[in-house]
Parts: C-alpha cells; sequence; structure tokens
C-alpha cells in the first residue's frame, strides 16, 4: 500500500470522526462509510442506517476531539477524547478498516478521563497537540531514513 494511500486512509477517518462527531452530520454515513459496514461496539447497532440515525439524535453536548492518527495499511486508528457521550469526559481510540476507500469496520476502547492531578503519573490522558508531536516526529523520522 502507498504512503499516500495511507495518507487518504488515515484523512478519511479524521474527516468521518469530525462529520459526524462534531458538526453531527448523518448524511457523511452515506458517503463515508461502505453499504456493509461492520460495527464492533456492542452499544451501536449493527450498519451504516443505524449509526446515520445514531448521529442524527446526538445531543448538542457531543464532541470529539481528534489527537493522534497512525496508519497502517488498511487499518487506521486514532486517539481522541469525546464529551457529551458520557456522564464525564472519555478518552477513546478507535480502529477501523479501509476497504474501497470507504470505512469497512470499526472497533473503539474508551474510558472515563481521569484529569492530570488525579493521574498517578502526573501526565494528561490525552492533549490535541498528539497530532502536531506526530507530524514532527515523523518529518524526523523520515528525514533519518532518507539519509
Amino acid at each position: 500500500m502507498s504512503g499516500s494511500t495511507i495518507e487518504q486512509n488515515k484523512a478519511l477517518v479524521l474527516e468521518a470522526m469530525t462529520a459526524l462527531f462534531q458538526r453531527k452530520d448523518p448524511l457523511a454515513v452515506e458517503r463515508l462509510y461502505s453499504p456493509d459496514y461492520i460495527q464492533h461496539n456492542p452499544g451501536i447497532p449493527q450498519g451504516r442506517a443505524a449509526l446515520a440515525r445514531l448521529v442524527a439524535k446526538l445531543p448538542s453536548a457531543v464532541f470529539y476531539e481528534p489527537g493522534l492518527v497512525i496508519a497502517e495499511g488498511a487499518y487506521v486508528a486514532i486517539h481522541g477524547r469525546i464529551h457529551g457521550w458520557a456522564p464525564n469526559p472519555q478518552v477513546v481510540v478507535d480502529i477501523f478498516r479501509v476497504e474501497g476507500g470507504k470505512l469497512a469496520e470499526h472497533w473503539d476502547v474508551l474510558q472515563d478521563e481521569v484529569p492530570e492531578k488525579g493521574s498517578k503519573s502526573g501526565i494528561s490522558m490525552f492533549s490535541p497537540e498528539e497530532g502536531d508531536r506526530q507530524m514532527a516526529t515523523n518529518g524526523s523520522l523520515a528525514e533519518a531514513h532518507r539519509s
């Protein structure tokens, strides 16, 4: 799989997450998700139509913040934070399988966010700047591999 395809897959996942959980656009589901979309989250019904219905009913308080996005082959993982999905903000890792330029399958892991002050490590569970750090790191790694 070419680097440009991997970048396209990452852009597709980022667009899906922001279209659904920032703009709350149920029409994006038909545009971005495969007709035979497979959902592994046990709290969300199977299929594209069910996902579109869920998005159409999202409360205004739901808001997604994307962070780190990584990809290998047809798989893309995105680390983010979602507000309004549960009583407390949650940190989530969503994993998607891309097929034919559409999102074909999805898994996720969510946990309530613990503030830095409540964390034994004293480190945040999520930072929106993860994406910026990723770009800097990837650029440095790419330069190292070229030399």
